[in-house]
């Protein structure tokens, strides 16, 4: 392993490639912010790599992650979706998706923008911690938590505070790249 590289436990070329290029750099799009909300709630109890590996599949049945097309999915959508295997095939998790693009929705129309919603809980910058090890990389925080209990208060499902963490690092709320990995100082 490189020593300049966050230890992922994983010599996966899409896995790395995901570290390098996409993981902890801060997003300002909606559209991405939606991506990374139905995909880190597609991952609980799975792992990332089963998600990353599935990604293009939920574009495809996601009609691009666009949350206005998502919140319009009806039970015969929601059965097609149950029966592609380029997505994880969980009802609740589907049903979710579409649940959460409603809410998303909402958020957009009462804050402007999803994205200046969930910066506000982290003032707006990136927090920046200073990791040394894995093992030094929190599962959630304050805002983590903050967020999540705003998020389910206006019924979001699957956005516990770790997924919510999950969602804060994806999308670079924060910076828990480790201080030795090359990306530290570039997101």
């Amino acid at each position: 392993m490189d020593k300049d590289r966050c230890p992922w436990p994983t010599d996966d070329a899409l896995m790395l490639a995901y570290h390098d290029l996409e993981w902890g750099v801060p997003v300002h799009d909606d559209r991405t912010f939606f991506e990374a909300l139905v995909l880190d709630g597609a991952q609980a109890g799975l792992s990332w790599k089963t998600i990353l590996n599935k990604r293009e599949g939920y574009r495809r049945a996601f009609d691009g992650f666009d949350p206005r097309k998502v919140a319009r999915y009806d039970d015969g959508l929601v059965a097609e979706l149950l029966a592609d295997p380029g997505i994880v095939r969980n009802r609740a998790k589907i049903r979710s998706a579409i649940n959460n693009a409603k809410a998303f929705l909402a958020v957009q129309k009462e804050h402007g923008s999803f994205d200046a919603f969930v910066w506000s809980f982290v003032g707006g910058r990136p927090i920046k911690n200073a990791c040394r090890t894995l093992a030094d990389i929190p599962v959630s925080s304050p805002e983590a938590e903050a967020l999540s209990k705003a998020l389910k208060a206006r019924g979001f499902t699957f956005v516990g505070p770790t997924i919510v963490y999950a969602l804060m690092q994806a999308c670079g709320l924060v910076n828990d790249h480790l201080a030795s990995c090359f990306r530290y100082d570039e997101v």
